[in-house]
C-alpha cells in the first residue's frame, strides 16, 4: 500500500475531523430533542414547553458562538496558538457529549447541552480556518467538499448504530441514549487526534508583547478605512451574498422535518429521507469537489444556488409524500456542494495570516441566517396558515444571494486572478536552475484560466551557451566595427 505523502497524511486528518463532529451534528438534530422531552415530561414540563426551552437552547448557543467565534478565532491568528484553541473546544465538547448520558434533571441536562454545542460550535470555527495551512489554494476546493462528503457518509455508522441501541432494544431510554451518546463521544474523540497530532500554523500574525489587547484592536478594525485588509470590498460582498444563499439552505434544512410532519408525513419516512439525503450528499461533494479543476468555483457554487432556488419553488406546491422523496434527493445532491465550496472560495479570498479572525465573522454570518430564515418561515407560514406558503420567502432569499454573489464574484476575479499568478511565479522559482522548456507541463495541459497566469521564462532560469559553442547558422552576425572618420 502506498504511503500517504505528509501534505496528504495532513489533509486527510483535516478532513477525518468532519467525519468525527458530523455523528454529533446528526444526534442532536435527531435522538437529542427526543430524549431532552422524556426528561422534560419526567420533571412535569409538557411538550410544548419543553420544545420552547430547547428553542430558546439553540438560541443562546447562537448568541455565544457569535460573541466567542471572531474574538478568540483573531487570538487564534497569533503564532502557534490556533492548535491549542482547537484542541480545548474540540476535547471539551467531546466529553459534554458524553456527560449528557449521566443521569440528571432536565434542566441541568439543557445546561450541559448548551455549554457542549458551544464547545463543538466554536471548534468549528477553528477548523474552517486551519484549511489554509493543510493544503494549497489549488487543492483547498478538493479538500474542503472531500471534508463535507466523508463527513456526511461518516455520521451515518455511530448514528446507526445508536439508532439500533434506542429503538432495537428493549432498554429504556435512560440506559439507551446514554449508551448511545458515548459511543459518538468516542467517535468524535477518535476522529480529532489525528488533526491534532499533525496540525501545524504555517500562516500567522507575529506574537506581541499585549496580545489581548492587539487582538481586540485587531479584531474591531478588520473593515475599518485604515484596515491593511487586501481585497476587503470582495470579503464584504461575499460575506453578504453568504448570508442571503446560506440562510435559504440552513432553513430548509432546520425546517424539513417540520415541514414534512405539517403535510402528515410519518417519523419513519422523514428519518429515513433524512438518512438518504447524507447518503447522496457524500459522492455529490465529492464530484463538486473534482469539478473545480475544470469549472470555477464561483461558477460552481451559483449553480448550486440556482438548484437550491428550484427546491424551494418545488416546495411551494409539494403535497405527497413521494415530492418529499424527491426534495430530500434535490437537497442532498447540491447541500454538500454549496457548503463546501463555499468554505474553500472564502478561504481564497481573504488574507491567509487572518483566517482565524476572518473565519470567525463568517461563522457570525452564517449563524444569523440560520435565525433569520426561520423566524421569517415561521412567521409566513403563521400568517398564510399554509406550510407551502412558508418557503416562498426562501425563494426570495435564493434569488437575493444570487444577485449578490454574481457581484461578489466579479470583484474577486482579479484578486484570485492575482493570487493565483503568484503562486504560479513561486512554484515557477522553485524549478531548477536550467530546467528546459520541453520538461514543463504543456500549456495545453492547463486549465485556460491559469495558462495566461504563467510567467514568462526569464534568462536567469537558462543555460546561455557561448555563441562559438553555437551552431554556425544559429549565431548572430557581429556588426562590423564602424570606422573611424577621416580626419584629412
Amino acid at each position: 500500500m502506498k504511503k500517504l505523502s505528509p501534505g496528504r497524511k495532513l489533509e486527510w486528518s483535516w478532513i477525518l475531523y468532519d467525519v468525527g463532529n458530523s455523528a454529533f451534528t446528526l444526534l442532536i438534530s435527531t435522538i437529542m430533542p427526543i430524549y431532552f422531552n422524556y426528561l422534560a415530561g419526567q420533571g412535569g414540563v409538557d411538550e410544548t414547553t419543553a420544545t420552547a426551552y430547547w428553542g430558546y437552547a439553540a438560541s443562546i448557543v447562537t448568541l455565544c458562538v457569535a460573541l466567542l467565534g471572531p474574538t478568540l478565532g483573531t487570538f487564534s491568528d497569533f503564532s502557534g496558538y490556533k492548535r491549542p484553541i482547537f484542541f480545548f473546544f474540540a476535547v471539551a465538547g467531546v466529553i459534554g457529549c458524553a456527560a449528557l448520558g449521566i443521569p440528571m434533571p432536565w434542566l441541568v441536562f439543557l445546561i450541559v447541552f448548551i455549554l457542549t454545542k458551544i464547545f463543538y460550535s466554536a471548534s468549528l470555527v477553528f477548523y474552517d480556518a486551519m484549511l489554509v495551512d493543510v493544503t494549497t489554494a489549488g487543492r483547498a476546493d478538493d479538500v474542503s467538499s472531500k471534508g463535507y462528503a466523508f463527513g456526511y457518509i461518516g455520521s451515518c455508522i455511530p448514528f446507526l448504530i445508536s439508532i439500533a441501541v434506542v429503538l432495537l432494544t428493549d432498554l429504556p431510554y435512560s440506559a439507551s441514549i446514554p449508551i448511545a451518546l458515548v459511543i459518538n463521544a468516542l467517535w468524535w474523540l477518535g476522529f480529532t487526534l489525528p488533526l491534532v497530532k499533525n496540525y501545524r500554523q504555517t500562516h500567522f500574525v507575529p506574537r506581541t508583547a499585549h496580545a489581548v489587547r492587539d487582538n481586540f484592536k485587531r479584531l474591531f478594525s478588520v473593515f475599518s478605512r485604515k484596515s491593511e485588509i487586501p481585497n476587503k470590498k470582495g470579503i464584504i460582498l461575499f460575506l453578504i451574498a453568504f448570508f442571503l444563499y446560506i440562510d435559504g439552505v440552513y432553513t430548509i434544512i432546520d425546517m424539513a422535518t417540520s415541514f414534512g410532519t405539517a403535510l402528515g408525513f410519518d417519523t419513519t419516512n422523514l428519518l429515513l429521507a433524512l438518512l438518504l439525503t447524507q447518503v447522496i450528499a457524500f459522492p455529490a461533494a465529492i464530484v463538486f469537489g473534482k469539478l473545480t479543476k475544470k469549472v470555477r468555483n464561483d461558477v460552481l457554487i451559483l449553480v448550486c444556488i440556482v438548484a437550491y432556488t428550484g427546491v424551494g419553488l418545488f416546495a411551494v406546491f409539494m403535497t405527497q409524500v413521494w415530492q418529499f422523496w424527491l426534495l430530500a434527493c434535490a437537497v442532498g445532491l447540491f447541500q454538500g456542494g454549496v457548503q463546501a465550496l463555499s468554505r474553500s472560495y472564502f478561504a481564497k479570498i481573504i488574507p491567509a495570516d487572518q483566517s482565524g479572525c476572518l473565519f470567525g465573522i463568517l461563522d457570525i454570518f452564517g449563524k444569523g441566517a440560520a435565525f433569520l430564515g426561520t423566524l421569517v418561515v415561521g412567521a409566513v407560514t403563521q400568517a398564510t396558515n399554509s406550510v407551502n406558503l412558508g418557503a416562498i420567502p426562501i425563494v426570495c432569499l435564493f434569488a437575493a444571494g444570487i444577485a449578490v454573489f454574481i457581484l461578489a464574484a466579479k470583484v474577486n476575479r482579479p484578486y484570485l486572478a492575482a493570487q493565483e499568478q503568484a503562486a504560479a511565479q513561486a512554484e515557477y522559482d522553485a524549478l531548477p536552475d536550467g530546467l528546459n522548456e520541453a520538461e514543463l507541463p504543456p500549456a495545453a495541459e492547463l486549465k485556460e484560466a491559469e495558462t495566461d497566469l504563467l510567467p514568462e521564462k526569464t534568462a536567469e532560469a537558462e543555460e546561455i551557451l557561448p555563441a562559438e559553442e553555437l551552431p554556425s547558422d544559429e549565431r548572430e552576425p557581429v556588426p562590423a566595427r564602424p570606422e573611424p572618420p577621416d580626419e584629412s
